[in-house]
């Protein structure tokens, strides 16, 4: 809600400034292309512990947590962050 707050706001502003719709939409379009996948990919690596201690907990894995998994989260943590980082 925040960010489409701050989206409405800055294009609104755009507008009275005198840019057209279109070129509004060239500005943002770059951001978004990295911003909104980061976003998803940082979900997943928040899911991932929490996924993993709960098959452990039913009895479908041995370990509670394996080089493997933790290594997947840390890969889906990076991505992310540089995602974010080429975004901003």
């Amino acid at each position: 809600m925040y960010n489409g707050y701050n989206i409405g706001y800055i294009v609104s502003e755009a507008l009275k400034f005198g840019l057209s719709l279109s070129e509004i939409i060239v500005i943002t379009i770059p951001h978004c292309i990295f911003e909104i996948p980061a976003i998803i990919i940082a979900g997943a690596a928040g899911f991932k512990i929490p996924y993993e201690i709960i098959r452990y907990l039913m009895g479908k894995k041995e370990q509670p947590l394996t080089k493997v998994d933790i290594k997947e989260y840390f890969t889906l943590a990076l991505i992310s962050i540089i995602l974010i980082v080429i975004a901003a």
